[in-house]
C-alpha cells in the first residue's frame, strides 16, 4: 500500500510535512516503500525515511524494524538495504529506515546527540502512523549501521525487543588511526569532519569521539537481546577490524566473560582462534560461525566472511525476540529471503 504523506505537525512552522510524490518508486525498494517526512523535537526539525506498513483492517499489530543505513550512505540507499524491506512485506512487519543525518561526514552525523533523537523519533512516528506491537521493535545495522544499532541499545535500551548488529564500529578514535595506518583516508577524514579535527590524545575532538562510540554506552545494554556480528577477514578484506565487536562484548559482560587484550591480539593477527572448532548454524549458510560467545542477553559472533551481513540469520533471529523476555539464542527459520554476495556487502 502507499501512505499519505501530507500530515500536520504543529511543531513545524509550515503547517504540513511533505514528502516526495507517493506514487513515484524508491530506485530498488518495493513500490509499495513511499518516503515520509517525521518530527524530531530535540531541534524542531523535519527528518525523512522511507516507510511501509501492512494493511490492517483490524487493528492487528505487527513488528516494526528500524533499518540503520551504512557509514557513506543515507535514507535511500538501496542494495542490501533494500532486501529489509523486502523482508517486512513478505511478513507483514512495518518498515523504516530513517535518514539520521545521513553520511557520517558532518558534526550532525557519527553517532552526534541528534542523531540519537532522530531514531527515536523515527521510532514515536512510526507507533503513532501504524499499528505497531511494541513487543516487538527491532532495529538492524552493518557497517555504520552496526555502530549506530550499537549506540541506541547503550542509549535507549528501553525501546528494543532485539538488535542485530554487523560490522559495527565500536570505537571511533581507535578506527581513525586503524583507518589511517591502513591508508583508508577517506574514513579518518570522515571522521575529522564530524569531530572538527582528529582525536588526538587529550584533545575536545578525542573527548567529542569518546561520546560518540559504542564503547561509552554499551554497559547499558545488558537487558537488550543484542546480536552481535562480525567476519573474521574484516580489517584485511574490509574497512574495520573484527576487535571492534570483540570489544563491544567485553564492554557489556562481567569481567569474568571478558576476553583478555593478550587474546584480542593474537586472535586478530592468526585469524584463528585456537581451540575452537567451526560452530553448525543453518541460518549462516555458507559463512559459519567460527568463534561464539553468549551471556545472558548477548551473544558475540565471528563467522567466516568478511565486512558483511547474513541477512537470513539476522532477520530470522530477531523475529524469535520478544521485550521483555530472555533471548532466544535458538531461532526457527521462519522465513527466507533472496540475497546475493553483492547484497551483503554494497555501499559500505
Amino acid at each position: 500500500m502507499k501512505l499519505s504523506v501530507l500530515m500536520a505537525f504543529p511543531i513545524f512552522a509550515s503547517s504540513a510535512v511533505m514528502a516526495s510524490d507517493p506514487d513515484k518508486p524508491i530506485p530498488g525498494y518495493p513500490e509499495a516503500v513511499c518516503e515520509i517526512v517525521y518530527p524530531v523535537a530535540k531541534d524542531n526539525s523535519g527528518q525523512p525515511a522511507l516507510f511501509w506498513k501492512p494493511e490492517s483492517d483490524s487493528g492487528e499489530k505487527a513488528p516494526l524494524l528500524v533499518a540503520l543505513h551504512t557509514w557513506s550512505s543515507d535514507y535511500r540507499q538501496a542494495g542490501g538495504e533494500a532486501k529489509y524491506a523486502e523482508w517486512c512485506l513478505q511478513n507483514n512487519w512495518i518498515f523504516i529506515h530513517p535518514n539520521f543525518r545521513g553520511p557520517n561526514k558532518t558534526p550532525e552525523a557519527m553517532g552526534s546527540d541528534l542523531m540519537i533523537a532522530d531514531i527515536e523519533a523515527s521510532v514515536e512516528w512510526a507507533k503513532k502512523n501504524a499499528s505497531v506491537d511494541e513487543s516487538r521493535i527491532y532495529a538492524i545495522g552493518v557497517s555504520g549501521g552496526g555502530h549506530a544499532t550499537q549506540l541506541i541499545a547503550g542509549r535507549m535500551p528501553g525501546i528494543w525487543a532485539g538488535i542485530s548488529s554487523w560490522c559495527g564500529i565500536s570505537d571511533i578514535a581507535a578506527w581513525h588511526a586503524e583507518t589511517s595506518a591502513a591508508g583508508r583516508d577517506k574514513y579518518a577524514k570522515d571522521i575529522e569532519k564530524s569531530l572538527g579535527g582528529p582525536p588526538s590524545p587529550g584533545s575536545p575532538e578525542e573527548k567529542d569521539a569518546t561520546h560518540r562510540s559504542p564503547l561509552t554506552w554499551l554497559e547499558n545494554a545488558s537487558p537488550v537481546p543484542l546480536d552481535i556480528n562480525h567476519g573474521i577477514e574484516d580489517g584485511r578484506a574490509g574497512s574495520v577490524p573484527f576487535t571492534h565487536s570483540l570489544h563491544a562484548w567485553n564492554a557489556i559482560v562481567p569481567e569474568s566473560r571478558r576476553l583478555t587484550g593478550e587474546f584480542i591480539e593474537e586472535f586478530y593477527q592468526s585469524q584463528e582462534a585456537i581451540g575452537e572448532i567451526r560452530i553448525k548454524d543453518e541460518l549462516y549458510g555458507d559463512r559459519p560461525p567460527v568463534f561464539r560467545r553468549t551471556h545472558e542477553n548477548t551473544r558475540l559472533t565471528i563467522f567466516e566472511g568478511g565486512h558483511e551481513i547474513i541477512h537470513l540469520a539476522a532477520l530470522n533471529w530477531l523475529a524469535a525476540q520478544r521485550k521483555g523476555q530472555p533471548a532466544n539464542w535458538n531461532p526457527p527459520k521462519v522465513a527466507d529471503l533472496k540475497t546475493t554476495d553483492r547484497d551483503t556487502q554494497s555501499g559500505k
